[in-house]
């Protein structure tokens, strides 16, 4: 089953196209689709990166690397507002911190996405 594939029981809450900082530091641009489960990120492939974390897949047909995070092992939530970006900053159980950088936009509607649970 593909990370992107839908699990039984689980919905779409909405979709953002936002920037995305993985752990190691490289930004992506692509689409944030959050579920009541989990966060999946997709964006092009980059030939260049090569995330060692069982969070990635990459999909050969759409060329795309695909991000997912379950809510579940979401340990915090931060959000970093300045005048030109609007950041989420999610921390997992590992200690690992994940970036969702929405520019100027506001992101109160993808933080209590983010922090909706089953």
């Amino acid at each position: 089953m593909s990370n992107t594939a839908l699990q039984t029981g689980e919905n779409i809450i909405d979709n953002w196209a936002i920037f995305y900082t993985p752990p190691g530091g490289k930004k992506f641009n692509g689409k944030l689709t959050v579920t009541n489960r989990r966060l999946i990120y997709r964006t092009l492939y980059d030939a260049g990166y090569n995330p060692a974390s069982y969070r990635v897949t990459f999909d050969k047909e759409d060329k795309d690397i695909i991000y997912s995070i379950t809510k579940a092992d979401i340990s915090r939530v931060d959000v970093q507002k300045s005048l030109l970006a609007r950041k989420v900053i999610v921390t997992l159980s590992d200690g690992t911190k994940h970036e969702f950088n929405y520019g100027v936009m506001s992101i109160d509607k993808l933080v209590t996405a983010i922090n909706s649970r089953d």
